[in-house]
């Protein structure tokens, strides 16, 4: 098969759908991987180390997307992209549909069979593709908070672990699962006064296990949001509901009761967002203000750090980009029902119930698609 790898193009994005380690690994076993000239330079790698790989070099998108069977990315297609993509084609990357109406529609009027990553599955539960990237974004979403809390960035001047004699700051973590769990571990690192809310009293248990007391958790109910958001000075949404759209669990009634310049980090944001108040930003302005709360809604979190993500994504992308060319993109789904999960468009049709629920289309199970 060949694999095609062109570069990210959304704002300030730096990862790589393949490493030249991965692609060592896809040549192996016979495949073809086309990578767009200098893809991999945001990780630190130049052609040079592709074609040491065995990865042939094309010399812009273009040629990869015509050229590919199957399209290994990491964010979403961007509007010129999807123009490029081909009935018949393999897409395999990140897609969060359910907000994203326009993406939906030129997914389905491309004709291509598309795969999302963050609806891929694991036995005994879990997104074994979402959760590198989560653990990133959780433990960045710290980071964040940290830095627009202070003064100069727009905060209120308070630091995250205080100091003898004066508090820390409080951090609140709505949602205990990737990212709220790595969330906690910087949160508590850093000294700072943590509360994770989740609905789910099994999470709750176990994150009490993992940090002990230092960590305080709350059983979710909109009183339990309110109090801790409105005591709160650095709020963090990591709630997911797989391939659906983010419940709205921050109000904007909520937000105006919040202190000013304290900070909201909604890591939801790649699924609408937690926040009624919430919209999508970037590397280049993560931030805007909303009743004197700062917000920070970057779409894709993890490009700031790419050589960790894009090593850590390719570790638990990697099997799935070789199950997919070695038995083909239609056997391979049929052979396992986790990765058949991720199906998100195949040929005009939206065949993830979420997807088309929030967009309207009819759904199409993948199992009918396939014939199995």
């Amino acid at each position: 098969m060949l694999i095609g790898v062109p570069k990210e193009i959304k704002v300030k994005e730096f990862r790589v759908g393949l490493t030249p380690t991965s692609i060592r690994e896809v040549t192996a076993h016979g495949h073809e991987v086309l990578v767009e000239t200098g893809a991999g330079i945001g990780i630190g790698m130049g052609d040079a180390a592709y074609e040491a790989a065995g990865a042939r070099i094309a010399p812009d998108a273009a040629t990869v997307f015509s050229e590919a069977e199957l399209i290994v990315k990491v964010k979403e297609p961007q509007p010129e992209e999807r123009k490029r993509l081909n009935p018949g084609q393999v897409l395999f990357t990140y897609l969060h549909l359910a907000p994203d109406a326009a993406q939906t529609r030129d997914l389905v009027e491309s004709g291509a069979t598309c795969i999302a990553y963050e609806t891929v599955t694991r036995p005994g539960g879990g997104l074994p593709l979402l959760a590198p990237m989560s653990e990133v974004a959780g433990r960045l979403s710290i980071q964040a908070g940290a830095y627009f809390l202070e003064k100069a960035h727009g905060g209120h001047g308070v630091l995250l672990g205080g100091v003898p004699g004066v508090d820390p700051a409080k951090v609140v973590i709505i949602g205990g699962g990737t990212v709220g769990r790595h969330a906690a571990h910087i949160a508590l690192g850093m000294g700072a006064d943590v509360w994770v809310i989740d609905r789910n009293v099994d999470v709750l248990r176990s994150l009490w296990m993992q940090f002990g007391r230092p960590l305080n958790t709350v059983y979710s109910t909109r009183d339990a949001i309110e109090n801790h958001c409105i005591a709160a000075d650095l709020v963090i949404s990591g709630v997911l509901i797989p391939g659906a759209a983010a419940p709205k669990l921050i109000t904007a009634e909520l937000v105006k009761r919040m202190k000013a310049g304290s900070v909201i980090v909604d890591v939801a944001i790649d699924q609408g967002g937690s926040a009624e108040t919430s919209r999508p930003t970037t590397h280049d302005e993560p931030t805007y203000v909303v009743d004197d709360v700062i917000h920070y809604c970057v779409t894709n979190m993890p490009g700031a750090v790419p050589k960790t993500s894009t090593y850590a994504l390719n570790n638990a992308t990697l099997p799935f980009v070789l199950a997919l060319a070695d038995k083909g993109w239609r056997q391979a789904l049929k052979e396992d029902p986790h990765l058949r999960a991720g199906l998100n468009v195949h040929d005009g049709k939206v065949t993830y119930k979420a997807v088309a629920d929030a967009h309207g289309y009819d759904y199409v199970a993948p199992e009918a698609v396939l014939d199995v």
